[in-house]
């Protein structure tokens, strides 16, 4: 595998983004953040995302410094000081969550003012003010059925990538002897993409990792990504947790 590939997608918003996804995704209160958890869960992403080579920015690596700093002191056995005050003066411990928790309220305030910005916008974009003129001889003579992407995003291609990883593992026979091979991301990219069209255009996310060698997973996640940066293929999921199925775009293309 090239070492100086990477991969960088728009999908990435920012570190408190990916905090959110995880809050959400444990279903814990944001006010009430369990911080050893989340770390854990925010440094597994870190790790998937250096070893697939995805650019990370350097406010990521700042914010996994700032989770292990609030872990550590979070851990820490509180010390009974001596304090030369009247007993009855209660001294508030500053929770060290409290600046990280203000900021992630605020980033969400944003981001769902955004979210709700957009929808406006795709609204307001299906208001026409032109008189109506007849347009059928602009229309296809065959009415084509678009997939719509449904609420995937790259975070849910990296926990669709670990989950996929664990399954290989319990699959992986105890012992074998693999032949080491050198795997391309262009020819992986069309590999997918003959696939997809030899089984009419949509495959199974798992379905695409045929191999258990480890360089053979990483290409081929690679590859899609790639896929979906370059608009050849499209993700949809109906619902949380559920298989994330790949489509082929008409007219898909890797070039």
């Amino acid at each position: 595998m090239n070492s100086q590939y990477s991969v960088k997608l728009d999908t990435f918003e920012g570190p408190l983004d990916l905090l959110l996804h995880l809050i959400n995704q444990a279903e814990v209160d944001i006010y009430d953040i369990p911080v050893a958890k989340i770390t854990d869960q925010y440094m597994q992403y870190i790790r998937t995302m250096q070893e697939l080579q995805l650019d990370i920015a350097s406010e990521y690596l700042v914010m996994a410094a700032t989770l292990l700093a609030i872990k550590s002191k979070m851990l820490l056995p509180k010390q009974q000081e001596e304090l030369n005050i009247d007993e009855s003066f209660e001294l508030d411990e500053e929770d060290p969550r409290e600046e990280l928790m203000m900021r992630l309220i605020e980033y969400r305030k944003f981001k769902e003012a955004a979210n709700e910005l957009q929808d406006r916008q795709v609204e307001r974009s299906l208001i026409h003010t032109k008189p109506p003129v007849n347009l059928e001889r602009y229309f296809p003579k065959e009415e084509r059925k678009e997939v719509t992407l449904k609420g995937i995003t790259l975070y849910d291609m990296l926990d669709a990538y670990q989950s996929m990883l664990k399954r290989k593992k319990l699959q992986a026979p105890v012992a074998k002897t693999v032949k080491s091979q050198e795997y391309s991301i262009q020819s992986r990219m069309g590999e997918i993409m003959e696939d997809l069209i030899r089984n009419g255009g949509k495959r199974n996310f798992y379905s695409l990792f045929p191999v258990r060698e480890k360089s053979h997973i990483v290409i081929s996640f690679l590859a899609l990504l790639e896929l979906i940066k370059k608009k050849s293929i499209i993700c949809e999921q109906e619902r949380n947790f559920s298989d994330i199925m790949i489509y082929i775009k008409e007219e898909g293309s890797i070039h």
